[in-house]
């Protein structure tokens, strides 16, 4: 999606200088427009890294824990800690990382929470670290935003996997949208299926949002129906790969068409709301990167 976005831009302008803010794992500016994009990469929102169980032992090693991911609930990860002070629109999403278990095995490498430095005893399951987390994070960037900022939250980009998950079998084998029966099917908590997850995280941020100064920005519908669309098999993958998109995405086929998706973003963005003298975007997409 930022990519898609930093080409449809440069259709308008093609003076554009390489240029990251701080933490920004791209970032490209219009020289013509002053106009900053930055792409801040971040998997669970939160300060997150490997733990180890301490030879001078402690609350988790007690309970037996040997190693696992520390996710400390109230910090921000540094990728993206200074963007709200920044930037004029930011777009936030998270959730892939956290339904991930061959990143976060519960048996190998489970998720131990922490807030203000101490443990969180006994250990929280982490759909309840994920509202934790949301409810940390929306508070920290209301307060450190600049005043003229919009905010929005991206909700989950679906996957399509039938017959089973990426690693067991399933494919995206449709050549055509689905329809509403169909999406129902594939989607519906009740049916407790592969790609359950997308409506899941979706009830953790429409919680964690309610209230906000955020602005809920749904794709995820949309995206739904459309389980004929994975560029990867026209960028040359094996394997139909419903997450990360290659540049075929500026294509009307991607499974949330950009034009769409900026559309509804410019429905929220008015020239008055833009007091800056430096217009400025920034995306934070996160990405579910499953080793395979």
């Amino acid at each position: 999606m930022f990519v898609s976005l930093f080409c449809a831009l440069k259709q308008a302008s093609t003076e554009v200088k390489k240029w990251r803010p701080v933490g920004a794992d791209r970032g490209f500016t219009f020289l013509k427009y002053n106009l900053t994009i930055a792409y801040h990469r971040t998997n669970l929102l939160a300060r997150y890294g490997r733990w180890s169980a301490s030879s001078n032992g402690g609350k988790l090693e007690s309970l037996g824990y040997k190693e696992g991911y520390r996710i400390d609930v109230d910090l921000p990860e540094g990728t993206w800690a200074e963007a709200p002070s920044f930037h004029d629109i930011l777009i936030f999403n998270t959730g892939h990382w956290w339904w991930a278990p061959s990143k976060f095995d519960p048996v190998k490498s489970p998720m131990l929470f922490f807030e203000k430095g101490l443990p969180l005893t006994p250990p929280i399951a982490p759909d309840a670290g994920l509202d934790m987390v949301l409810g940390h994070m929306v508070s920290y960037v209301e307060k450190n935003a600049r005043p003229s900022t919009i905010l929005f939250f991206r909700t989950q980009s679906p996957r399509h996997f039938e017959d089973g998950d990426w690693d067991q079998g399933g494919s995206c084998p449709r050549l055509q949208p689905l329809v509403p029966q169909e999406v129902e099917q594939l989607f519906s908590l009740k049916n407790n299926g592969t790609n359950v997850e997308t409506r899941l995280v979706n009830q953790h941020l429409h919680k964690a949002l309610k209230g906000s100064s955020f602005h809920i920005l749904d794709i995820t519908h949309m995206s739904e129906l459309r389980a004929d669309a994975h560029p990867s098999a026209a960028g040359g993958k094996r394997h139909n790969d419903c997450m990360h998109c290659d540049l075929t995405c500026l294509k009307r086929r991607s499974p949330c068409s950009i034009w769409d998706l900026w559309r509804l973003v410019a429905d929220h963005v008015e020239p008055g709301n833009l007091k800056s003298d430096r217009f400025r975007i920034s995306t934070f997409i996160l990405f579910c990167h499953v080793e395979r």
